[in-house]
């Protein structure tokens, strides 16, 4: 392909992606469903602007390398910590999990489908066990749900890419002619596995001693730290990859996970930049894959393709999700969301076109058609039902968290924002000034771009579904009419005005808005640096190392139990410093017995505190 038609090429399919991933920032859909659309767009179905030939014999490799900077960064981002939130769930989801899929879905491949081989069916099987980040972080990104959904659904999408991507090279292998040993599969894939992670796991060392210990030039250490993480991953992928062959996918995974949680010097400045990085990439690739699929093979699966999809997304994914996650704190609404929110990603599409390309070149076109359209219309039709409708279906399953709406996006609401987000809330900013609006994104906030006194305003940014509404503005004015508004129109649980002239506090209050005056707390906050200065510090820290969280005993176990036996269910270092009932406040003994509608303080640790929270409501 000459290099006249090559570059314009390039230039139009990272145009497109650009677009496809702005737009999916402004209509809040993943954009795996707008980067599969713009490829058919340019591919020979339509357009004939990309095809078969465009990149010659490197595809294969500008595949690879893409993969593996999407895969690093996936893995990258993924926190011990957070897997802390669903630990058995995850680990059910790549182990139990991933075998359902693998074996259930080669069994409908084979009877449903007209002339699929065991072997085309074992394959089609391992590459659809990949959800993969590159569909569940858009989908997370634009669908606020749980720390513990998210955790599964992440663990689940990093890990199994690895898995399916090393499985079904080895299946592929097996399936050459004269391979006439399946016994060495499983030896095959251990060896992959093994030399992806000691190869990642060297690579995330080595860069970990040079981020730390190594001065990369005091002007422009942040920008070389971040080539160094990105040529260590390409390092990582390629190594392992030239030793064996899909390695490099473990390798890349190994070596995000470990310098993900490890303390690297510039780590925001790394995020960020690969976060850019692997955006270019996913749409260059996602809309290059799609560009080269054919309608012909979809239609050449009838009846049985349909069905294909049928069982694995309606009663395969359902199954193995419900296996998984038995026993865990996830409610029926979360178990379906993760159940009806599995699209297939980039892993299947890669390999599958390569892999068909290989079978073609064998001679053996019918099984290589087999092959990418079933891949294909499973991914298509998941993308487009499943991450397309993922809001919608969040909504109707009711596993997003209440909302947490602060109207100002000043130093006094983004202070309170950043409490409330470490704790664990869905918090929206509500500002119309465009500078305050930039540094708060800037900061990593979510912010919502009106003026919140407008009752639309507050709909579009989740007022229906909030439970605390806050105004925080230097306008008191502003503050007032935010207030009423929340409480008459959107019926929020709670309702907190700032009110920035202390002489506006009663008529604030005498309008049923409860009120916090600026002055007052400043000087509430100086008094006890002055009288209590230990707990003016350990308050200082609250949402960081310390915590005071306050709950509604509404489950049934609880009522009843004293406070001697429910502190002996609790973990270190949190104490129950209050019940609340009737309006009344009491320092509890430890006969002191819980009725439903009391209100339980609890303080102490962070973690302590959220292993109370959990302890005393577990489907929240």
């Amino acid at each position: 392909m000459s290099s006249s038609v090559l570059l314009p090429s390039v230039a139009l399919i990272v145009a497109v992606g650009v677009v496809a991933q702005i737009l999916a920032d402004r209509y809040q859909v993943p954009s795996v469903l707008f980067l599969i659309t713009g490829g058919i767009v340019l591919g020979p179905e339509v357009l004939g602007l990309v095809t078969d030939g465009l990149f010659g014999g490197a595809l294969s490799t500008i595949v690879g390398l893409a993969v593996a900077i999407i895969v690093f960064e996936g893995a990258f981002h993924l926190k011990v910590q957070k897997l802390k939130e669903a630990p058995s769930a995850a680990f059910r989801l790549v182990t139990i999990g991933a075998v359902i899929a693998f074996l259930g879905t080669a069994v409908a491949v084979k009877f449903a489908i007209t002339g699929a081989t065991w072997g085309t069916s074992l394959l089609v099987g391992a590459l659809l066990v990949a959800t993969g980040p590159t569909v569940i972080t858009p989908i997370l990104n634009v669908v606020p749900v749980r720390d513990r959904v998210g955790a599964a659904m992440e663990t689940e999408g990093i890990v199994n890419d690895v898995t399916a991507a090393i499985a079904a090279v080895v299946i592929f292998e097996t399936m050459r002619p004269g391979h006439s040993d399946p016994g060495s599969a499983a030896p095959e894939f251990a060896s992959r596995l093994g030399i992806g992670l000691l190869v990642g796991l060297v690579v995330a060392a080595v860069i970990w001693y040079v981020l730390r210990y190594v001065d990369l030039s005091p002007g422009n250490a942040p920008r070389n730290a971040r080539l160094l993480t990105l040529a260590g991953a390409v390092v990582a992928y390629g190594a392992a990859d030239y030793l064996l062959a899909e390695a490099g996918v473990a390798a890349v995974a190994t070596a995000g996970l470990v310098l993900g949680n490890v303390d690297v010097p510039y780590e925001d400045d790394i995020e960020e930049f690969k976060g850019d990085v692997t955006l270019i990439v996913l749409s260059f690739v996602f809309i290059a894959l799609a560009a080269l699929l054919r309608f012909d093979d979809l239609i050449a699966l009838g009846v049985g393709g349909v069905a294909v999809v049928l069982f694995v997304a309606l009663v395969l994914r359902p199954l193995l999700v419900y296996i998984s996650t038995t026993g865990d704190r996830f409610t029926r609404g979360e178990k379906l969301f993760i159940s009806f929110v599995g699209p297939r990603g980039i892993i299947p599409a890669s390999v599958a076109t390569l892999f068909a390309i290989q079978l073609q070149n064998q001679g053996n076109t019918e099984q290589a058609g087999v092959l990418v359209g079933t891949v294909f219309l499973v991914i298509l039709t998941t993308v487009v039902f499943e991450a397309g409708l993922a809001r919608q279906i969040a909504e109707y399953l009711d596993v997003i968290p209440m909302r947490v709406l602060i109207v100002g996006g000043g130093k006094v609401g983004r202070s309170l924002a950043e409490r409330l987000e470490d704790r664990g809330e869905n918090v929206v900013l509500i500002e119309n000034d465009e500078p305050i609006v930039e540094r708060a994104r800037n900061d990593g906030f979510t912010v919502h771009m009106g003026d919140g006194t407008d009752t639309e305003v507050l709909r579009s940014a989740g007022a229906d579904n909030a439970k605390i509404v806050a105004a925080a503005t230097g306008d008191d004015d502003a503050n007032l009419l935010v207030a009423q508004l929340a409480s008459s129109k959107f019926d929020a649980d709670t309702v907190i005005a700032r009110a920035n002239n202390p002489d506006n506090v009663d008529a604030f209050e005498d309008l049923g808005v409860r009120t916090i005056s600026a002055s007052m707390a400043t000087a509430w906050a100086m008094d006890n640096v002055i009288e209590r200065p230990a707990l003016s510090n350990w308050m200082t820290e609250l949402g960081r190392t310390g915590d005071v969280q306050e709950i509604e005993v509404t489950a049934e176990d609880l009522v009843g139990t004293t406070i001697t036996e429910l502190d002996g269910e609790l973990p270190n270092g949190v104490l129950i410093a209050l019940v609340g009932r009737g309006g009344d406040n009491h320092v509890p003994d430890g006969g002191f017995t819980l009725q439903h509608g009391d209100h339980i303080t609890f303080l102490g640790r962070k973690e302590a505190v959220r292993e109370a929270l959990a302890r005393c409501h577990p489907h929240d």
